[in-house]
């Protein structure tokens, strides 16, 4: 049987995310796929408390890479937006490092540093390139009538929308960087 739940997870959220779709495969539902912005595609299974673990290759994953993962133990499940998916049944970790992906703080590190270039800094460009120009042309009366209010609604919700996640984001993956640095 297969299910669609609807969940929204943002690019600091990825530990998060491993954690609820343990939490989803303890009830029941293992991940089948990811469909971007928050549709995750499930199928019913024996519950299990199976580890989930995410990595942003962003396509740049090898065969090499994807082989030395599986050596490891942990199974491919998905990929979407960059971030690729596996798993790997709890009672396979023997120990706290066999439950995770990166076997040193510095790879861990490097996965915030690359979220932060290829997702982060692209949204604050759309953001200073896209969003605060549009909010300042309808400021400063480009428009006039329905495309005035239209465009106002709209651009402000975007400029509260994109604050909102460059602000979040940003602080997330920066305490996330720094749990890493300062061990």
């Amino acid at each position: 049987m297969l299910k669609t739940f609807i969940r929204f997870f943002t690019i600091a959220d990825y530990e998060d995310e491993e954690l609820w779709l343990r939490y989803k495969h303890r009830e029941g539902w293992k991940l089948v796929s990811m469909t971007p912005p928050c549709f995750y595609h499930f199928e019913s299974c024996e519950p299990e408390d199976v580890i989930y673990r995410m990595d942003f290759k962003n396509n740049t994953q090898t065969t090499e890479y994807m082989q030395m993962i599986s050596d490891f133990g942990w199974e491919y499940v998905n990929k979407s937006l960059g971030w690729l998916y596996f798993r790997k049944p709890s009672s396979e970790a023997e120990s706290e490092e066999d439950g995770e992906l990166f076997s040193d703080d510095e790879s861990r590190v490097d996965l915030v540093i690359q979220v932060a270039k290829k997702r982060l800094w692209p949204l604050v460009i759309v953001f200073l390139c896209c969003v605060m120009p549009g909010l300042l042309n309808t400021m400063n009366g480009l428009y006039s009538g329905f495309y005035e209010k239209f465009f106002t609604i709209f651009f402000g919700t975007m400029f509260i929308i994109y604050v909102f996640l460059i602000v979040y984001c940003g602080f997330k993956l920066k305490n996330i960087k720094s749990r890493y640095t300062n061990k």
